[in-house]
């Protein structure tokens, strides 16, 4: 299994959507590099009033560029970096994905966390958007489509163009949850 990035994306703001960058610095254990969402311990609002001391499992939020092209046939423009990903992939299916799948990308590599779980800031961005982002299957089991996140297991940096290679782990594989 193997993908492409198709861009890189920060925001040192709290805010929906991250800024294109040429090339962003993923570091273990934080996240990216200048992001409001590194660190440690998580550093979403909201899991944050929660509980601050959580661990920080959603450092890194990746999104498959078929989801926007999914979402353009629907009447949506929503282009990379729109929705906060960190990193825009295409070419792998992020949501088909276990827990711990390990990718290498360009010098780092992101170990698979959980699903990202969107919420009602989608519908600010773009009225509707979120009946399409999230759904009941056919066993009515609720289906995200907005991305993946993980934490940084190896600092480096990573660059549109940069190859995604996965390691699924060893042993029983786990379907992704929300995080």
């Amino acid at each position: 299994m193997s993908g492409e990035v198709i861009g890189v994306h920060v925001s040192d703001r709290h805010a929906f959507s991250k800024q294109a960058a040429d090339v962003i610095t993923l570091l273990e254990g934080l996240g990216v590099e200048g992001d409001a969402h590194c660190g440690v311990t998580v550093q979403h609002r909201s899991r944050v009033r929660f509980n601050p001391a959580q661990p920080n499992l959603r450092q890194v939020h990746l999104i498959h560029a078929e989801l926007f092209d999914h979402l353009a046939g629907r009447g949506f423009d929503v282009r990379p970096g729109d929705l906060g990903e960190n990193i825009t992939t295409r070419g792998l299916d992020l949501l088909d994905l276990p827990v711990g799948a390990r990718l290498t990308i360009g010098d780092a590599v992101v170990t698979v966390t959980g699903l990202r779980n969107p919420c009602v800031q989608i519908d600010r961005f773009a009225p509707g958007l979120l009946k399409e982002v999230v759904h009941h299957d056919d066993d009515g089991r609720t289906v995200r489509l907005t991305g993946v996140m993980g934490v940084v297991s190896r600092s480096g940096t990573v660059r549109p163009g940069d190859d995604i290679v996965v390691e699924l782990p060893s042993g029983r594989h786990y379907r992704l949850d929300k995080v």
